[in-house]
């Protein structure tokens, strides 16, 4: 039996990269997955990329698992509202895994620009696209959970796609915004979710190996060392399926709660579970890093155990 047979699994994002990624290993492991996006065949949504959530969908079932693809706007909560009840309907209330990965923000990022230089017009749009769309996701799908996990005594999983595991600057003060609110959303809801079945936390990849990252460097995927020509840090990149076989362990994993609230990476997780990349590799972006330029303090070294022993429990004995 595959590890997650008979899990309902939401991809919300799942268009092409990490959120792609995620949903094939999903499907490999044995889940339904709904993947969710803008794009759909004959109607891309992004200008200048091909994939479609019908296409993931596809690879999902291929995998092994169910594929559903469901055009969803998670900027809209009228889409949002939609799509929780077709899951409820579909799936008669239940709902185990949800991960937020919408991004459309690579048109909007302008790297080398300081906050008094950039578009406010792509910034706030930044977090709109890539916070608020989370925010709203999780308001409408969490329910679900909940709901099923009270009801068949099995605890669920909401997975924050972010990008690193430290507190560091990240190029860009929109950019480093949303970056770290997802983080901390994940931080947010695990607390309000702790007398829950409900595990929130956060994932991030090493640097991804997207189509969007393949077609920059002029390279397939069957080709794709040739590009450490023109960058070497390329040479310790992932598939998008790396990130995707980390959260499967994640939400595999019968002790994942004690995990909750915090911020885990790609590469750290292959080192505790086990799992190898797509051609069988083990990236280990953290290691890379680390020797080439430093290494960073982790986001939840004090920031976690400092929220997680917060004093509105104790101040408001009602409090969620």
């Amino acid at each position: 039996m595959k590890p997650l047979e008979g899990r309902i699994a939401l991809v919300a994002g799942a268009t092409r990269g990490a959120g792609r990624g995620i949903a094939c290993a999903l499907g490999e492991a044995g889940a339904t997955v709904y993947c969710t996006g803008r794009s759909v065949r004959g109607k891309p949504a992004t200008k200048g990329r091909r994939e479609t959530i019908n296409e993931t969908a596809e690879m999902v079932t291929a995998r092994g698992g169910k594929g559903i693809a469901v055009r969803c706007d998670h900027t809209k909560e009228s889409d949002v509202k939609k799509l929780a009840a077709r899951i409820r309907r579909e799936q008669k209330g239940k709902l185990d895994i949800l991960v937020n990965d919408v991004w459309g923000g690579d048109a909007l990022t302008e790297f080398g620009k300081t906050f008094w230089q950039v578009s406010l017009d792509k910034g706030l749009a930044m977090l709109h696209q890539a916070v608020h769309s989370h925010i709203i996701t999780s308001r409408h799908l969490a329910p679900l959970m909940i709901g099923h996990s009270n009801t068949k005594h099995r605890g669920g999983l909401i997975v924050e796609i972010t990008d690193g595991d430290f507190f560091g600057y990240r190029g860009n003060l929109f950019y480093d915004l949303v970056k770290i609110s997802v983080i901390r959303l994940a931080m947010a809801m695990a607390y309000e979710l702790r007398k829950t079945k409900i595990t929130a936390l956060a994932v991030t990849p090493g640097f991804l190996r997207s189509e969007a990252m393949l077609d920059r460097f002029g390279v397939r995927e069957d080709n794709w060392r040739d590009a450490g020509k023109k960058d070497p840090n390329f040479l310790h990149s992932e598939t998008p399926l790396f990130v995707g076989r980390a959260v499967v362990a994640l939400a595999a994993d019968p002790n994942v709660k004690k995990k909750s609230g915090q911020v885990f990476s790609s590469w750290n997780l292959s080192d505790e579970y086990g799992f190898i990349d797509a051609d069988g590799g083990r990236p280990h972006w953290g290691r890379y890093s680390a020797e080439t330029y430093g290494t960073w303090k982790k986001f939840d070294a004090t920031l976690h155990s400092y929220f997680w022993e917060s004093p509105m429990s104790v101040v408001y004995p009602d409090w969620p």
